[in-house]
């Protein structure tokens, strides 16, 4: 079992070595053409002398520091110091009113 778990092992850094090669030696975009199709826009990278390239790869060497992005804590609000006002509801008082108020339905919007 090791010894295939090995040679898969070689096997996948030999393939991933060659694609990251590839990744390295690629150039680099120098500018973008944007073509008007039927079905939209499309963008296509090109060279220096206009020639077109392929679409741009992720550099693996920082690719694993995008995951440092999430590792940070959230950010603590804090509150604001200053004079604090105690807010007291005060129990057992009731507002008694003998004003009652009709209920009215509103008619549509006029129309000026």
């Amino acid at each position: 079992m090791r010894s295939y778990l090995a040679l898969v092992l070689a096997a996948l850094l030999t393939l991933t070595g060659q694609s990251m090669a590839v990744a390295r030696g690629m150039p680099n975009a120098a500018g973008e053409i944007v073509l008007c199709t039927g079905y939209g826009p499309v963008s296509v990278l090109v060279d220096d002398d206009g020639q077109p390239v392929g679409k741009p790869h992720i550099c693996p060497d920082y690719a694993l520091s995008l995951f440092a992005l999430y590792d940070s804590p959230p950010v603590q609000v804090l509150r604001p110091l200053g004079q604090a006002v105690a807010l007291r509801i005060e129990a057992g008082t009731v507002a008694v009113t003998n004003d009652i108020v009709p209920a009215t339905a509103r008619g549509p919007p006029a129309i000026f």
